[in-house]
């Protein structure tokens, strides 16, 4: 099956990549453009860093003051992150192996009262992973490093695949990847192509712009790659 892949690069790729593994031809279509902003990082010391995506680890070593950071404690939302905040340096990595809620407990629960977190993250972000860290005491610092701007449309061959109704599927990873793929699709006046599609999506939250065109994703169990690719 062929299948198009939304989300940004690199992450992008090493979809496509595992696609192909499965026997399935991925399309890689980033609807974001991830740029480093390396704005400064939050003046003093912190006892730990969090990663809420692929996107913020690479973004931090890349930083002019990566050096600062990487000996700490790293808390990871699932393992692909993980995997990453490894390979560029960390080398206590904890996989919270799930979402952000989950990251957010497992922070709790390792970290003692008047602990320094930083966040390093984009501007946009699905969850505030602040909000969800339900321990007294601690504190969670943004760094925001990095933007994702939006593509402003289709490129060639993403349309005339469109248009012959050559993509079986698609794998969504954001809602905001997915909103923007709606505005690209109606912009191109192929709406009727993308509804003959199957829709995979890491939840139901990710899915929900869809229903704005009377779709309806099919839901990973749970947010996670591996099972998303599962409802090949």
């Amino acid at each position: 099956m062929r299948i198009l892949i939304t989300r940004p690069e690199p992450a992008a790729s090493q979809t496509a990549k595992r696609l192909q593994g499965l026997g399935h031809e991925g399309f890689v279509e980033p609807m974001l453009r991830i740029a480093y902003t390396n704005a400064p990082l939050p003046e003093g010391a912190f006892d730990a860093v969090a990663f809420t995506s692929i996107n913020g680890v690479q973004a931090l070593a890349a930083h002019p003051e990566a050096a600062r950071v990487l000996p700490l404690p790293a808390f990871t939302v699932g393992p692909r992150t993980a995997r990453e905040a490894r390979s560029v340096g960390f080398a206590d990595v904890t996989d919270c192996d799930g979402n952000a809620e989950a990251l957010a407990g497992r922070i709790g629960a390792a970290l003692p009262a008047g602990a320094r977190i930083l966040h390093a993250t984009g501007e946009d972000r699905a969850a505030d992973l602040a909000a969800l860290l339900d321990a007294p005491g601690l504190k969670l610092e943004l760094a925001v490093i990095y933007a994702a701007p939006p593509v402003e449309h289709l490129s060639e061959e993403a349309r005339a695949a469109l248009a012959a109704g050559t993509f079986g599927a698609a794998v969504h990873f954001s809602s905001r990847t997915v909103r923007t793929l709606l505005d690209c699709v109606a912009a191109a006046d192929l709406n009727p192509a993308l509804v003959k599609m199957r829709h995979l999506c890491l939840s139901q939250q990710v899915g929900g712009p869809l229903g704005a065109l009377g779709i309806t994703p099919e839901v990973a169990a749970e947010p996670n790659e591996d099972a998303l690719l599962a409802l090949l």
